[in-house]
Parts: C-alpha cells; sequence; structure tokens
C-alpha cells in the first residue's frame, strides 16, 4: 500500500484539460456492462472507499487518463492531474503461478463447455466459480490485496488517479474480457492456443489397432478421450437387428454430467435493450434506480 505524504486532495486546484486522453465510454450512472467488469468495481466499491471513487470515475470520463497498459501481474497508467507533469499509476495483483494455470488449462479443456465459451472469446460467469474452488479467486478479495502506488502527493490510497484507473480498468475488461485473464498471468493468444492443444490431444486416439473384447466375443477398438464412452456403450449393444434395438434409440452413448451448465443472462438484460426512458417518467436515472432493484432482485 502506498504511503507518501503530502496535503489533502482539496489544497489542489482543478485537473489541468487533456486533448486525446482515454475518455470512459459511459458519460453517467454506473461503469461496466459485462458481469466481470461490474463483478470486479462491485469489489472495489464493497470497500467503503465513498468519494475518491466518484472522483475518480469523474476523472475517467474527462479524459484525464492519459495511456493504460495492462501487464501479468500490474497495471500502469499515466493520469493528468492539476500539476503540469502527469502522475504516475501502477496498480498491482500477483499472477497465478504456473503450475495453477497448467491445472486450470487441463480443467478447462476437459469441459466442452467452457472451451468452447473461451474459443468464443466469451468469458462464461462460472469460471470465477471455478478458480475459486482451485483456490485462485479471479477477484481480491480485500482492498489490502492491491498494491497501489501513485506518484501524487495526495496520502489516500485509492487517491482518485487511482480510482480513475480502476474504471477505465473495468471498461477495458468489458472491451476484452481476456484481459482481466491477462492481469492473472495468462495471455489470450497463449490460454487459447493451450486449450486447443489440450482438446485435440483429448480427441484423438492411441496409435496401432488395439481392440479389447466386447463382451460376446466381438472386438472392439480400444478408443480413447471424448469417443471412449461412445465405444464402451456401442459394445454393450447386441448384435441384431436394428428393429430390435428401438428401445435404446434415445438412451445417451455417454454419460451425462450430473449439473449441465447453465447459461444465465443478466437481470438487467431487458432495461440495455429498451433503452433510456423519456424524462416525464424518470429518465436515466429511472434507468439506474430500477438497475440496482433487479440486481438486488437476482441475488
Amino acid at each position: 500500500m502506498r504511503t507518501e505524504g503530502g496535503g489533502r486532495f482539496a489544497d489542489y486546484g482543478r485537473p489541468r484539460r487533456v486533448d486525446g486522453g482515454l475518455r470512459a465510454r459511459s458519460s453517467r450512472g454506473a461503469i461496466g456492462v459485462s458481469w466481470w467488469s461490474r463483478r470486479f468495481l462491485e469489489v472495489l466499491e464493497s470497500f467503503a472507499l465513498g468519494t475518491r471513487l466518484t472522483r475518480g470515475r469523474s476523472y475517467a470520463r474527462a479524459g484525464q487518463v492519459l495511456s493504460l497498459d495492462v501487464a501479468p501481474g500490474v497495471v500502469r497508467a499515466v493520469v493528468q492531474g492539476s500539476r503540469p507533469r502527469p502522475y504516475q499509476v501502477q496498480v498491482a495483483l500477483p499472477p497465478f503461478p504456473a503450475r495453477l494455470w497448467a491445472r486450470m488449462e487441463a480443467e478447462l479443456a476437459a469441459q466442452a463447455f467452457f472451451s468452447a465459451r473461451l474459443l468464443a472469446g466469451d468469458l462464461p460467469a462460472e469460471l470465477e466459480a471455478l478458480f475459486a474452488a482451485a483456490g485462485a479467486p479471479l477477484f481480491p478479495g480485500a482492498v489490502t490485496e492491491l498494491d497501489q502506488r501513485c506518484s501524487c502527493p495526495d496520502a489516500a490510497v485509492p487517491c482518485k488517479h487511482l480510482a480513475a484507473t480502476f474504471y477505465l480498468l473495468a471498461e477495458a475488461f468489458d472491451a476484452d474480457p481476456f484481459t482481466l485473464l491477462h492481469w492473472r498471468g495468462r495471455s489470450r493468444a497463449d490460454l487459447l492456443a493451450r486449450l486447443r492443444e489440450l482438446r485435440a490431444a483429448g480427441a484423438g486416439s492411441p496409435p496401432g489397432p488395439s481392440t479389447v473384447d466386447g463382451g460376446d466375443g466381438r472386438a472392439v477398438r480400444n478408443v480413447t478421450g471424448p469417443a471412449a464412452g461412445a465405444a464402451r456403450a456401442l459394445a454393450d449393444l447386441p448384435a441384431a437387428p436394428l428393429a430390435e434395438t428401438l428401445d435404446r434409440f434415445w438412451l445417451p452413448p455417454v454419460p451425462l454430467p450430473d449439473r449441465p451448465p447453465s447459461l444465465t443472462s443478466r437481470p438487467d438484460l431487458l432495461l440495455r435493450q429498451l433503452g433510456v426512458p423519456a424524462p416525464a417518467i424518470g429518465g436515466p436515472g429511472l434507468v439506474e434506480r430500477l438497475r440496482k432493484a433487479y440486481q438486488q432482485l437476482g441475488r
């Protein structure tokens, strides 16, 4: 945690105007639309940081952040404040070790649901629970887990420059969900390449015409990988005409999972589709109040 001394933020003037800064896409209301960006901001806002986050949100929308770079374990930003020289900001969160990523990649590749969603460029909500079960939460559980540094003279942590960085980072998560995983130690290219490799290896079969006894003297090829379950089921079928086996036609050739993946939509999806209501019935403020109410009901 940063402990640089200095005065209060009120001792300094308004921030200098910036041309070409990184401006938050959201001009009002909440920042972050995806479950992963909102989850990240909900963690930060739950730490009761108060008006520092409000001022940081204003900085993000005013374009005071000059640059934002995300690397494994660290986010660096340059933020223009009230002084001529911009401030250097850094937010560090330890990346997951290589052995943990190897374990998670094997688990993700073993489940078609996760592989398909990730290869399609999406992060399923169930991913958070999968990492948590492995003892590696995707999001910080306490503000002390983040190493926050800013070169400004404000002693508060986070200061408004750090808070502005948090909000733009959340929007970076919206633009590319793999930014979150990159911060935790695995880039999009490396993760997807590894998933494809593991999936391809699991779908293959061993070389050579290896066979096993099908149970009634019939030789059945010894298949491994996803096709193994189907081979075992087919080996149990009696050598009889099709008409005599119709009662088994609808039975699955491989065991079904105990709990199939659930696809859930955000509780405020309809609100985002309908757009902003007329000022006569509440305008944008009504949307924000309804969104918060739906989120509470969804929990």
